[in-house]
């Protein structure tokens, strides 16, 4: 195990939202900034950056190289607070993440010690390689944003995210994350590989230095604060609510799935997109928003019958089919008239 030390939804008490232009400059810097290490990804830098203003976590699964740490490090970087990376290896322990009570004989009482997980963004590399009852060290910190540890509650700090990030094609070794924890990541997103062009710029960009060593922060904690606290003003009208519960349903009584979208997966998403309206320059949401993130806020949550068809008898090649053909086939509720 190897930690380098560098989801709560309550107000932010003495907060005071951004304005339109303030919020535009801060959220154009960071997308700057992490466009510059990733090359010609802005879907996975926009995703990254859309969790971290909903104030969700993020799962990066793909093979290995296509840069899933390097996207998880650039945001990281972006954010002028504490940062923490945590190698998830088999015979990393619960403790090893939360943190322990030392007993200190000079004064004769145990003082706890905090783990890695006390950090404004956390970077869990290769979270499957850990034990079951390691990963699940991570459930109340994802969920409550906080950690017990022998009886007593200790607060985390906030913002708070998590990336994590898993191979999904290298199984020996690992132990695949069970429904409950991938319930608690808002998105799931997948790098694929560069096209050509972006490929051999990255080779010439990287050939004497790696440009995360120069990327400066662009944004400190009360200034993200003050962008989360923008998101949260970004109206939803019962209409656009009704067409995200909508879409939720429709995946459990899809009959290609055996699992459908949780609750906890229809209110991340109305989250996720009030954070993309507010990038997209708007104080409000329009079903683009909630048409945009669904498959990407739960295609991972969901899971497949065997042999699950569409509805006329094709087979299903991916989870990500069912969520596109729910949102295609679900109609937009329409605002009832004032007349």
């Amino acid at each position: 195990m190897s930690t380098t030390t560098s989801e709560t939804t309550a107000p932010v008490t003495g907060v005071i939202p951004m304005t339109a232009d303030e919020f535009r400059e801060a959220g154009d810097a960071i997308r700057r900034a992490m466009n510059s290490i990733l090359d010609g990804k802005p879907d996975a830098v926009d995703t990254a950056l859309t969790v971290l203003l909903a104030e969700g976590h993020l799962l990066i699964e793909d093979v290995p190289g296509v840069g899933k740490t390097v996207l998880a490090r650039a945001l990281a970087r972006c954010v002028d607070g504490r940062v923490s990376r945590i190698q998830f290896t088999p015979d990393l322990l619960p403790a090893d993440i939360t943190g322990v009570s030392v007993y200190r004989q000079q004064t004769g009482t145990f003082e706890f010690t905090p783990g890695p997980v006390f950090a404004h963004i956390v970077i869990g590399d290769e979270i499957n390689r850990a034990s079951p009852k390691t990963q699940s060290a991570l459930l109340e910190c994802m969920e409550e944003g906080q950690v017990t540890v022998d009886g007593r509650t200790h607060t985390l700090a906030k913002p708070f995210l998590v990336v994590a990030t898993q191979n999904p094609i290298e199984m020996e070794g690992t132990y695949a994350l069970p429904e409950a924890q991938r319930d608690r990541f808002m998105a799931c997103i997948s790098i694929g590989y560069p096209a050509v062009d972006d490929e051999q710029r990255m080779l010439r960009d990287r050939e004497r230095v790696s440009p995360l060593d120069e990327l400066q922060p662009v944004v400190d904690i009360p200034g993200l604060a003050r962008m989360i606290a923008t998101v949260r003003e970004v109206y939803v009208s019962p209409a656009v609510e009704r067409y995200a519960v909508l879409i939720a349903q429709a995946t459990r009584d899809d009959t290609a799935l055996r699992l459908g979208a949780s609750p906890r997966s229809t209110l991340q998403l109305v989250r996720a997109a009030r954070a993309r309206a507010a990038l997209d320059g708007r104080d409000f949401v329009v079903p683009d928003d909630i048409d945009a993130l669904a498959t990407t806020v739960l295609s991972h949550r969901v899971i497949l019958v065997p042999r699950a068809q569409h509805p006329d008898g094709r087979p299903v090649g991916h989870v990500d089919e069912v969520i596109d053909r729910i949102v295609a086939t679900t109609p937009v509720p329409v605002p009832a008239s004032d007349d």
